[in-house]
Parts: structure tokens; C-alpha cells; sequence
């Protein structure tokens, strides 16, 4: 008889946060690979809730994943489920590093990178046999299933992923901690017989950094690959600074469909950048930002800009030069977050060995670490100091004229249309998030 397995992407219903628009929703790709991974004979469902909210539903096993922010939301899905004796199964970044509260709430934690386990999840179940632990290891990439990207049919566009792992290191980051400091990557071929699957027009690639530093002849192949298969797509990618040195890799990728390249910048500041650890950025050295946003512009792809406001070397001055550099500065679209202690980062456990973390109220309070609030003591202002120039950076970049003025300017410099309206529409969709967010309507007063 066939077994029901259904698959959950919680929501953070604190805030309505970068979901709010349809377009920015991104299709949960562990949870399309684990289907993939799940024998025939199972009926697999994906429940994602940014869509809309989950309603029980009767189901012989159930697969959750959550960051820190959803977790919260995560453990209250599954304590529904362990009251009608079914039993759950978590995965993802939070219950991986932090194993022992998810045991807490639901009957098996799998931590780290679950491919290598999740066979045998499935078949102790079918035994009786499941266990309260799985340690996943960190798997070789050539072979890789192919999630099942049918699954992702109400997302507006595709996902993929070519790599893993990542050296930076940088101290609010855990991608290092959970999937290595160094790059595994699928052989080109693979991705590209994988993305010729997926329906959606447009396509995000995962990778953490696309294009790293010393793998430019692998970025080249996948995208003279995705030239050569004719696959029409457009696509947009997160990179590091080093994506503008090679003027080959930049037209190549613009040819082959890029439209856009998530960069974090995080700080015009050096001291900022040398606290955490920035080590592209601090290579590059922060003279040089005109001239990579200029490399890139030149072959008609648009920047989306990530800033960080609350490092310990960050003033209320030194957050207003912040604010006043994305005013004048070439990104595209601009990103801008309250720096986060997740778990698993040595940012987090620096804050709360200083005992400078103001929600501790653990795992009620994982719902604030959502890159939108303050949840830690600043060092130099206070909480509600970072707040005003939070705010204040929000009201100024993403009122309604700038807006329009750098989508105008995105066409000046890209020599292409299109680059202004994908500019424009990105940040159209963060001025959404930050009239979403709780405290926003008493803080903004642009137009």
C-alpha cells in the first residue's frame, strides 16, 4: 500500500518578510531533494507556507526543515503531529546546529547534509526501527539526484545548485560550519541536463558563491554549456567581488542568460570588513567596489547589493556614511539587514558569551532572529539607536523617488531596459518587506 510522506517549509509568520511577493519566493530545494530521494513507493507531498498556511493532514511520516527564523514555527507544525502519534523528522540548518532542542520536539533529528542518510531514515521507518539521530555526511556531488522539480510548480521561478561549501569563513556566516570550507562541485554536464528539466523561465542558482576565485574555467564551461543547449533562461546568481575580474566569465554569463548577481558588499568600511571576516571584500579593498560595479554594468547585469548595519565597530556616524555610500553608490538594488547572531556562528557565540543577546526565551524567540530586528546588544549606540539608522537607511534608499532614480540610472549604465526593470522590481519587493515589518509603520515617513 503506498505510503504518505509529506514534506513542510515553515514560515515566519512574525513578519511577512521577503515572501510577501510571490515572485520572491524560493522553492525549497532540500525538501526536492529528499522527494527525490524518497523510494516509489511513497507518495511525496511539499507543503510550503509561504503560499499559504499549513492545515493537518493526515500522513505517515513527516519531513520538516527550517532556518533559525522558522524554526519556532517548525516545532509547533510537528508538536500537531506528535499528538496524533505521527511521527517527524527535521532536518536543515537550525536542527543541525542545534541538535538536542529539536529532539525536544519532534522524534528524529537529521543533522548536517542529509543524502547520505536519508535512504536509511525511510527504510528503519518502514522497519520500526527509526532512530532519534542521523549525522549526515558531507557528500561527493557527481551523481547528484535531481530534485523533484515538479513539485515546485507554484513557484514563479527554478532553482538549481552546481556547489558546496565555502573558505570565507566570515563570522555571522554558518555555511562553512554546516557544509565545509572548501568547494564540492557537480560535474557541468550534470547541472546542465538538470536545469533542461526545470519549466520555469527564470532560474536561481544556490551556490553560495557561483563563481569562485581559481574556478573560473568551470563557470565558463556551464555557461558556454548553457549556450551551446540553447537553454533560454534567465538567471540570476550570488557571487563574490572576484565575478568581475574576468572579463570572459562576465560575457559569457551575460550571453547566457545572467540578469543579476546577489553581492555581499555588507560594509564601505574596512574596520567593519576586517571584524568580520569579509575575505573577498578585504582582497578586493573597498577603493575598488566602483570599479567591480562598472565590470559588471559594462555587460548589462544588474547588481542586488547586501549591506549589514550593527557590527561592534559600527557608530550612529559610521552607520549614516553607510547609508549615504548605498545612496551613491552603482548596486542596482540594495539589501539592507541588522547584522544576526545565528546558532552555529561565531558571531552568535561571541554575543552570547558577552551576554549581549536581549532574546534568549529559546525556542519562542528564534522568530526575532530574522535579520530584521535588533536582538543583541549594539556596542556602540543602543538598541534603539541601531533601530533609528536601520530604519532611517530603509527610508532613504527605498522611498519611491530613489527607487525610480536608480532604475533610470541602471539603464544609463547597463545600456539595456531590462536592467532597470529588474532593479526597479527588486526594489519595489524590499520596500514591501520593510512596510511589512512590525515596527515599520511608526518608523517610516517617506513618501
Amino acid at each position: 500500500m503506498t505510503k504518505k510522506l509529506i514534506l513542510i517549509n515553515p514560515r515566519n509568520f512574525r513578519f511577512t518578510g521577503l515572501n510577501v511577493s510571490r515572485t520572491n519566493r524560493i522553492p525549497p530545494l532540500s525538501l526536492g531533494i529528499i522527494a527525490a530521494l524518497t523510494p516509489d513507493d511513497w507518495d511525496v507531498e511539499i507543503i510550503d507556507e509561504n503560499f499559504s498556511p499549513f492545515k493537518y493532514k493526515d500522513a505517515d511520516l513527516i519531513g520538516l526543515t527550517a532556518d533559525t527564523a522558522t524554526a519556532t514555527r517548525a516545532y509547533e507544525i510537528a508538536s500537531e503531529y506528535r499528538v496524533n502519534g505521527v511521527h517527524t523528522v527535521m532536518g536543515g540548518i537550525h536542527a543541525s546546529m542545534l541538535k538536542d532542542e529539536a529532539l525536544r520536539y519532534v522524534a528524529t533529528v537529521v543533522s548536517g547534509e542529509a543524502e547520505s542518510v536519508w535512504t536509511d531514515v525511510i527504510s528503519d521507518f518502514e522497519s520500526g526501527e527509526i532512530k532519534p539521530f542521523y549525522e549526515g555526511e558531507r557528500v561527493e556531488l557527481e551523481g547528484f539526484p535531481f530534485p523533484r522539480h515538479d513539485l515546485f510548480r507554484r513557484h514563479f521561478f527554478g532553482i538549481v545548485q552546481t556547489s558546496r561549501g565555502c573558505p570565507s569563513d566570515c563570522e555571522f556566516c554558518s555555511v562553512t560550519r554546516f557544509n565545509g570550507g572548501s568547494y564540492r562541485q557537480r560535474p557541468v554536464e550534470e547541472v546542465l541536463d538538470e536545469i533542461e528539466t526545470i519549466p520555469q523561465r527564470i532560474l536561481f542558482f544556490a551556490d553560495d558563491n557561483l563563481i569562485p576565485k581559481g574556478y573560473e574555467a568551470r563557470a565558463i564551461n556551464l555557461f558556454e554549456g548553457m549556450i551551446r543547449r540553447k537553454i533560454k533562461k534567465q538567471w540570476w546568481c550570488q557571487a563574490s567581488l572576484d565575478f568581475s575580474q574576468n572579463e570572459e566569465v562576465l560575457e559569457l554569463a551575460a550571453r547566457s542568460g545572467c540578469k543579476m548577481v546577489f553581492m555581499g558588499i555588507e560594509a564601505e568600511d574596512e574596520e567593519a570588513l576586517l571584524e568580520m571576516g569579509k575575505k573577498p571584500n578585504i582582497r578586493a579593498g573597498t577603493q575598488t567596489y566602483s570599479e567591480v560595479f562598472e565590470n559588471i554594468h559594462k555587460h548589462g547585469i544588474t547588481i542586488l547589493g547586501a549591506f549589514m548595519f550593527g557590527f561592534d565597530s559600527d557608530t550612529r556616524e559610521k552607520l549614516r556614511s553607510r547609508t549615504d555610500y548605498i545612496l551613491n553608490c552603482t548596486v542596482d538594488s540594495v539589501q539592507a539587514t541588522v547584522l544576526t547572531p545565528l546558532p552555529g556562528t561565531r558571531l552568535f557565540e561571541k554575543l552570547e558569551r558577552e551576554n549581549r543577546l536581549l532574546y534568549t526565551e529559546f525556542p519562542g524567540d528564534w522568530d526575532r532572529y530574522n535579520v530584521t530586528e535588533v536582538v543583541y546588544e549594539p556596542f556602540q549606540m543602543t538598541e534603539e539607536e541601531l533601530w533609528a539608522e536601520m530604519s532611517n537607511c530603509w527610508r532613504t534608499v527605498l522611498n519611491r523617488p530613489e527607487i525610480a532614480k536608480r532604475a533610470l540610472r541602471s539603464i544609463l549604465l547597463t545600456g539595456k531596459i531590462a536592467s532597470g526593470i529588474w532593479g526597479f522590481g527588486v526594489n519595489s519587493k524590499y520596500r514591501k518587506l520593510a512596510f511589512s515589518l512590525c515596527r515599520w509603520e511608526r518608523a517610516f515617513e517617506g513618501p
